[in-house]
């Protein structure tokens, strides 16, 4: 069973998932570099379910592009929004 690509698969989505809510999610980072990590790393994540969850590893080259392109250019537009906005103040 751990042989299958899709139970490595969910194996390093669990991991990943630990490490953007217990590693990540402490104060042992600044803020944004924990919040980007996390993006970055929500990106993978969901690369990884439609590759291999969604069977997307198997579509046509133009289909695989424009998901690519979709996971790479709203990753960047999120990041960018983020680190583009002031940060708030408490009062």
């Amino acid at each position: 069973m751990l042989r299958h690509a899709t139970t490595m698969v969910w194996m390093f989505l669990m991991l990943a998932t630990i490490a953007t809510t217990w590693w990540l999610s402490k104060d042992g980072f600044a803020p944004q570099v924990g919040t980007v990590a996390i993006f970055a790393i929500a990106a993978l994540k969901v690369r990884l379910v439609l590759l291999h969850f969604m069977e997307l590893r198997s579509a046509p080259l133009p289909w695989r592009l424009v998901f690519e392109a979709w996971v790479l250019l709203a990753t960047a537009a999120i990041v960018g929004i983020y680190l583009s906005t002031p940060p708030v103040t408490a009062a």
